[in-house]
């Protein structure tokens, strides 16, 4: 259990950074601060998912939840107002935070007699969301009374007061509540308490993340009803927002479930002798893991790139799949998600990037399709099922095919050297994505390092795969042996280690970024061993930080040490030093490779294992800052962060 005490919990400036997650498997979620208030357009109690992963859609936004007591009100709610006022200021009755089995769980002390635990979650496969009550001690009972805010709209975007909005009508322990005619109805249910309507508008809630993302920051929402209810002592009381007419309202049963849930999670890991702070991530890991309509009745799985604002991104669905499910026991989820691709897969490439709407998936990637090599090649070494390799075996071989005579965006084999050229003017076909209108921030058109690092790797996939299959492998193992010498290529004598691009419109690019680190990770490397141990040091020396490497070295004059201000500022800093957390990975590995040493390997992963009880509770972010003190920005939690700190982890403990 991760906790938090009450010198974090009562200062503002702490509590309101440290967000918690919740998470439905289905793309929905529930997000929020530790001091109950709202600083992001993506907190609140109820983010459904209305079309799995798609449509996620605002629909509960908070609960201004007071407790009377021995005649005295007492507020527990606090929200920043665009006037610069802090009220209520519910933070100052905090007495601690954990997260319990993964559930967020407050305990509020309202004097010296009476203390007050409250817990959020989702319901596993369903858009439902459970805010329960409980009184640990009082002398006498507690009433409550819980004021319920609401909206309709998609989580990207902003509301503000539109007069008479929201039709509310009494149903059985309840409200049913309907935004408009196109809308689907939503519920608010307590068994335990009374339900009064309303319809007022809290006007002005201030946003201050999305002021420091230099984005709208003012917000309404609309308080529908309120909820009357008295608590005994060792008694609790239980509100469920969801989308369904008949969830399951007693919510003790309901949080009983849940914690068997997060318990199986544990348990099929077979990771419960592990630190608490892996165990904690077992449970991030199933955050990013959903189901995903595939159209004509059919479902298959797929991750959640980050919270709160991404979708499924094929890259980094690859990327994390092995540390996702792998690592945690669950290979029966990554069979589907490599069957659910291999479906997608068109042109020879895999889609890089779903939305949240109906429009089809993009296919502008690269490196994607090259990580879907590695992932099947992981699941066949974790599992040795055949019979899904040879399933997919002709799916691959076409992806081969594509390669060599070329798909979209002059992405081809090179004939004179075999290697893989992809790009043209305009495009960003890499994880180094970032595109500003007309402007690639971090233009990579050529043959890039770890493009034809996983090009290499891919092609010795394949050969084993053949032979495992019974299939012809010559062609496979003369094109690796091709890719592995002209790889030689990419060695930037002068400095000592790889060039990051080269054969781009403007020559061999030598800029020191952290893309070669693949060339020593991935099981197949087409790198000397002495060359290795020099990408490895300069890694180190250079772009190693607690929390992951640097996108481009200090040095460089291109270097942003801040992510942070407005989008396009932002934007132009995200690969121009900014700290991924998820090359740790691909470090580590690398590291313990050609030094052997797991004791120091693992020391790496130590500041991200603390960063777990840090900003983002109970799980890792997405980027950090290049200089200390490496503050975390973007995504406050992110698939293949958590994907590769379990991954490495479990390579340096395997399981028995």
């Amino acid at each position: 259990m991760l906790e938090l005490g009450c010198d974090i919990c009562n200062d503002l400036e702490a509590s309101a950074r440290r967000e918690w997650l919740v998470t439905n498997g289905l793309g929905g979620y529930a997000a929020g601060t530790v001091a109950s208030m709202l600083t992001r357009r993506y907190h609140g109690l109820l983010i459904a998912a209305l079309t799995p992963p798609r449509q996620r859609v605002l629909l509960a936004a908070k609960v201004e939840d007071s407790v009377q007591y021995d005649g005295r009100f007492y507020r527990l709610s606090t929200n920043q107002w665009a006037a610069n006022v802090i009220e209520p200021e519910g933070y100052r009755y905090l007495e601690g935070f954990c997260l319990e089995e993964g559930i967020p769980t407050w305990t509020y002390a309202l004097g010296p007699e009476v203390r007050l635990q409250k817990r959020v979650w989702m319901q596993a496969g369903a858009n439902t969301t459970y805010v329960h009550y409980t009184c640990l001690e009082s002398p006498r009972p507690l009433a409550l009374v819980l004021e319920t805010l609401v909206n309709y709209r998609d989580h990207h975007r902003l509301t503000r007061a539109i007069g008479q909005w929201m039709r509310v009508e009494p149903v059985g322990h309840g409200v049913r509540v309907v935004a408009s005619s196109q809308a689907i109805p939503f519920y608010i249910f307590s068994q335990d308490a009374r339900a009064s309507t309303r319809h007022e508008w809290y006007r002005d809630f201030f946003l201050r993340v999305e002021a420091e993302r230099g984005l709208d920051r003012v917000e309404d929402h609309l308080n529908i009803g309120d909820f009357h209810g008295t608590l005994a002592p060792g008694k609790t009381l239980t509100l469920v927002f969801s989308t369904e007419p008949t969830p399951n309202l007693d919510g003790d049963a309901a949080l009983e479930e849940r914690r068997a849930y997060a318990r199986q999670l544990v348990e099929t890991a077979a990771l419960e002798d592990a630190p608490p702070e892996i165990q904690q991530l077992v449970l991030a890991a199933d955050q990013f893991v959903v189901r995903r309509n595939l159209g004509a009745d059919a479902e298959g799985y797929t991750i959640i790139a980050g919270y709160p604002w991404f979708v499924d991104w094929g890259r980094d669905t690859m990327i994390a799949l092995p540390g996702l499910t792998l690592a945690t026991g669950r290979a029966h989820i990554a069979r589907e998600i490599l069957r659910t691709f291999a479906g997608l897969v068109d042109q020879g490439m895999l889609p890089n990037n779903f939305t949240d709407t109906e429009a089809e998936p993009g296919y502008n990637t690269v490196d994607a399709t090259l990580w879907y090599f590695e992932a099947l090649r992981a699941y066949a070494a974790a599992t040795g099922d055949l019979a899904l390799v040879r399933e997919l075996f002709p799916v691959l071989q076409d992806i081969i095919a594509w390669h060599e005579r070329g798909t979209r965006y002059q992405i081809h084999v090179d004939p004179a050297d075999g290697l893989l050229y992809a790009g043209e003017p305009g495009s960003q076909l890499t994880w180094m994505d970032v595109k500003i209108e007309d402007w690639v921030v971090t233009p990579r058109v050529g043959k890039a390092v770890e493009i034809n690092a996983l090009w290499y790797n891919a092609l010795c996939t394949m050969a084993e795969f053949a032979v495992a299959l019974g299939e012809p492998d010559a062609e496979y193992r003369q094109a690796a042996a091709r890719t592995a010498a002209s790889f030689a290529r990419f060695w930037n004598a002068e400095v000592g280690y790889c060039y990051d691009v080269i054969d781009g419109p403007q020559g061999n690019d030598p800029t020191l970024r952290p893309n070669q680190i693949l060339a020593v990770s991935l099981p197949h490397s087409p790198l000397a061993p002495e060359q290795q141990r020099a990408v490895v040091a300069v890694c180190e020396r250079e772009l190693l930080t607690p929390y992951g490497l640097r996108s481009l070295a200090p040095g460089d004059p291109a270097f942003v040490p801040h992510y942070e201000g407005d989008v396009r500022q932002r934007d132009s800093a995200y690969h121009q030093g900014t700290v991924w957390a998820w090359l740790m990975g691909p470090f580590v590995s690398a590291h313990l490779r050609v030094y052997g040493d797991p004791q120091r390997a693992e020391a790496f992963l130590t500041p991200l294992l603390q960063h777990v009880n840090g900003l983002g509770l109970g799980t890792i972010g997405e980027i950090f800052d290049a200089v200390p003190p490496f503050t975390p920005r973007g995504c406050f939690a992110q698939a293949w962060s958590v994907a590769e700190v379990l991954r490495v982890w479990r390579l340096l403990h395997p399981a028995a």
